[in-house]
């Protein structure tokens, strides 16, 4: 997993309620730099915007593996995912561009890794990026 990266604002990047874990809005990060700047429709193709909502998944996990002390066997259900596509106005794919996020979880999970979500497009996003993905878990306390 990659090294979490630090707020860009005033948040925490996840925070605990009981048993439920919420992970902040992730972007798709590399090394501390943000990556995927532009559109989905325009400068990225549907299928580098999943290529996109994906790494912010595994941005998302880095966060959660951090929450948890590093142990990610707590981790009993992936809840809900949020995706925003950065996109032109006439776009009109984003369930698919979240299906890179969507997909990866189910293939990493299994039946926990099913969850509710929605996927809006939005007229921008921090620092230009292409798509960023929320999440909620349920954890074992």
């Amino acid at each position: 997993l990659p090294q979490v990266s630090l707020p860009a604002a005033n948040y925490v990047p996840c925070t605990i309620s009981g048993n439920t874990l919420y992970v902040s809005g992730q972007l798709p990060m590399r090394e501390g730099k943000p990556q995927f700047i532009g559109k989905v429709g325009r400068e990225f193709s549907l299928e580098e915007g999943q290529q996109c909502a994906q790494l912010c998944t595994l941005n998302i996990l880095a966060h959660v593996k951090n929450a948890l002390g590093g142990d990610l066997s707590r981790v009993k259900k992936l809840l809900r995912m949020g995706v925003f596509v950065n996109a032109p106005d006439d776009f009109t794919d984003h369930p698919k561009v979240a299906n890179g996020a969507s997909d990866f979880m189910v293939n990493l999970m299994g039946d926990a890794g099913k969850h509710a979500r929605f996927a809006v497009g939005v007229s921008g996003l921090p620092f230009g990026v292409a798509v960023e993905v929320d999440a909620t878990f349920e954890i074992a306390t």
